[in-house]
Formats: structure tokens, C-alpha cells, sequence
């Protein structure tokens, strides 16, 4: 049975709708609110408080600690300064994803990871021959993301620190309403945002303070299912969704590499070995075979499929994960998948993730997408578009 968040006091009162999901083992609010268009434009136009505390976070401390994540890691850890978040991924011997995370650099001899999945048993087979200690803090410490355009006015509220100088994937501890708090300008909404670790102890009066400092900035509690369409916005993948913990896999078509991900970026080859490095040396040099890219719907022939039937055009109002076929122009072979999708009011557009073979990853190539009407299943054409679909110049500054 799901147990409550440090912040369940509050956002147990505060959830109207009476929905919630197992998130890791702990009650998570879907939506407060029914319907969550509000949770949305707050999101998007204000500030939105997401309660983010079952994510796993792992301490890793000792002389070597930043050399014992670098060989389990994709990213060379060893070269991230103090005071940096970096995100990254694992993979196992052969380069298939295991998951992904952020890592803070808190001391010389101090780090955190923050995983989807429960890693400690993953993590310890990898620590013969490095002085370092492993600590599980997911019960210790609670998480909350607050995110979108007035976060860091709500924040000055209730901190003296310069919080302009708190620049993008950037870890600071701090006192927010005389709290001490780790307080790292990080977020999965893909908006300016900020999220906030604190000792159990002290969230409520932490939940209570961003919201009283949030009200003149018209901050709302925000739910998984608002969250969800905002990382497809921002292009943002998903354990379990667009990939899957290659150790849980049951045959190879089901697992990734970071290349296959888009996430080439997040690896660097050149230095002392790594789990999974000569698999992914070698896929660099022969190419990958599938590509991750965003998919941009026509609206026009959703329209005319809907009017075949009589009907005007009917969408989610959340984001699916159901998983589609996407063929090539003509229709005539399947050459990927979409994972997960959106309508996105600020974008106005229907959106999708998508894995799909190289060759049809170049950005303005038009595919076709599995599209059902009436249980009828039809296609309709999709441009390849380049992500993040919503990218806001406040995001970074």
C-alpha cells in the first residue's frame, strides 16, 4: 500500500479530485483539481508547487566518490565542479540504458543521485576497489519542484540570496523562510524552475512558506498528469515509457542506448572505462539504428478522419502512453513507434515522442502515425519537428 509523502498533510486537503497514483511506493496527486486546466496555465503563465519527493536519492561520499559514479556513468563525473548538477544515464555492459537521473557535485567528496527507480543494489556492484559509502536518503529527504515564469520572483520572497546568480543546472544551499534548504535550478517542466530538498522535518512549514510567498504570484499545487504533458512539451523522456530499464527487459527490441535516446551528449568515451563503453564506442562509429525525435500531427486530416464520422475533432485532455505504430510516407512499413503524446494548449499543436529508424529522423520529414476514430484505425501524416516543442528563452536565464 502506498505510504504519504513528508507533504501529504497538505496536499491531501488541497486534492479535490480524490486522484491519486503509486509513484515509487508513495501516494502522488494525478490532479488536484477537476478539470486541471488551471494546474496547467499556472504551470505555463504563473508557478506550480510539484510534490517530487518519491524520486530515490542516493548520497555517495569518500575519496572516491566522484570516480566510482564515473565508471558506473555514461558522463564523466570526475570533471563536474562543485556546485553543478549534471543530468545522466547508465547503461549495463552492452550499452543498453539501465536509467537516468541527475547527479549534484555537493563537496569535493559529496554527491547525490536522484533516480526513477530503486538503483542502491545496482549501484553496490560496482563498489569493489573504491573508497566510498552509499546511502539511501529517499526516506530522509523530502522534494518539491516549484516551476514556470514567477518562480524565482516567489523564491525572492523568502530568501536573501541572489537567486540571479543561481544559473541553470546550478546546486546552492540556502535559508528559504529561515529553512535551510538545497535549493538547485533544475525541473522536468521544461520552464524556469527550481526544485527545493529539505530534511522531512521541516516540509510542511517549507510547503506552507512557498505558498503563502506564492499567492500574490498566483502559484497552484500542480499534479503528475499536468506534469506529464508539460515534459512531452518539452521534449523530455520517461522511464518506463520512452525507455525501459534494459535489466527488466525480456527480449532486445524493448531496450535503448543513449545514442537511440538522443543522448549522445551525455557521453563521453574518451577517458577511463565505463560500464557499457566499448558497446557504445563501436554503435558511435557503425550509427545507431533508431533515432528519438518529435512528431507534429496534421491537424487537417485529424479533422477529416473525425468529419468521416459525423464528428468534431475529440482529443485527451492529458497526455496517453499507449504506444502507436509510425510508417513511413506512404504507409506501406512500419519504421517506428510514438511512446507517449499530447495536445498542447500552448503550442497548439497535437504532439508525440517517437522512436523511429535513423533515416527518417531528419527534422521536416513527414511520417504517418497509427490514429484510431471510432475504433477504426486510420493514419495521419506527422512531421518529424525539432524539440523541445516548448522551449522559452526564461527557461535558461
Amino acid at each position: 500500500m502506498p505510504i504519504p509523502t513528508p507533504f501529504h498533510d497538505r496536499t491531501a486537503s488541497l486534492c479535490t479530485s480524490h486522484r491519486w497514483t503509486d509513484w515509487a511506493g508513495y501516494c502522488a496527486v494525478c490532479s488536484y483539481n477537476l478539470p486541471n486546466d488551471s494546474e496547467y496555465y499556472a504551470l505555463r503563465h504563473a508557478a506550480g508547487l510539484i510534490d517530487i519527493s518519491p524520486l530515490f536519492k542516493y548520497e555517495v561520499t569518500g575519496p572516491d566518490a566522484a570516480a566510482f559514479l564515473s565508471r558506473i556513468m555514461t558522463k564523466n563525473i570526475e570533471d563536474i565542479p562543485g556546485g553543478r548538477a549534471v543530468y545522466c544515464c547508465w547503461c549495463d555492459d552492452f550499452g543498453k540504458i539501465i536509467d537516468d537521473g541527475t547527479v549534484f557535485r555537493l563537496d569535493k567528496d559529496r554527491l547525490r543521485v536522484h533516480t526513477a527507480e530503486p538503483m542502491l543494489a545496482w549501484f553496490k556492484q560496482f563498489k569493489r576497489g573504491f573508497n566510498v559509502t552509499l546511502e539511501d536518503m529517499t526516506a530522509k529527504i523530502a522534494a518539491v519542484a516549484i516551476q514556470g515564469p514567477t518562480s524565482r520572483k516567489i523564491l525572492r520572497q523568502i530568501t536573501d540570496v541572489d537567486l540571479d546568480a543561481l544559473a541553470y543546472y546550478r546546486v546552492l544551499t540556502v535559508q528559504l523562510d529561515k529553512l535551510p534548504v538545497l535549493i538547485s535550478r533544475t525541473g522536468y517542466t521544461g520552464d524556469l524552475g527550481y526544485e527545493i530538498w529539505v530534511e522531512n522535518a521541516a516540509a510542511l512549514p517549507l510547503w506552507d512558506a512557498l505558498m503563502s510567498a506564492g499567492k500574490p504570484y498566483l502559484l497552484q499545487p500542480v499534479g503528475l498528469d499536468v506534469l506529464d504533458i508539460a515534459r512531452i512539451e518539452a521534449g523530455l523522456m520517461l522511464n518506463g515509457v520512452e525507455f525501459h530499464n534494459a535489466a527488466h527487459c525480456l527480449v532486445e527490441l524493448q531496450k535503448s542506448t543513449p545514442f537511440e535516446l538522443g543522448l549522445g551528449w551525455t557521453v563521453d568515451l574518451e577517458r577511463e572505462p565505463f560500464c557499457g563503453q566499448r558497446a557504445l564506442s563501436a554503435e558511435q562509429a557503425a550509427g545507431s539504428r533508431f533515432a528519438f525525435v518529435g512528431l507534429e500531427l496534421d491537424w487537417d486530416e485529424q479533422q477529416a478522419l473525425y468529419a468521416k464520422h459525423g464528428l468534431p475533432v475529440q482529443f485527451n485532455r492529458g497526455a496517453w502512453r499507449s504506444g502507436v505504430p509510425v510508417y513511413n510516407n506512404d504507409g506501406s512499413r512500419q519504421i517506428g513507434k510514438a511512446t507517449s503524446g499530447t495536445w498542447s494548449p500552448i503550442v497548439k499543436k497535437n504532439l508525440a515522442l517517437a522512436s523511429v529508424e535513423t533515416r527518417y529522423a531528419q527534422n521536416g520529414t513527414v511520417l504517418k502515425i497509427e490514429y484510431t476514430v471510432e475504433y477504426r484505425r486510420e493514419t495521419v501524416s506527422a512531421v518529424v519537428a525539432p524539440m523541445p516543442f516548448y522551449n522559452p528563452e526564461h527557461k535558461k536565464t
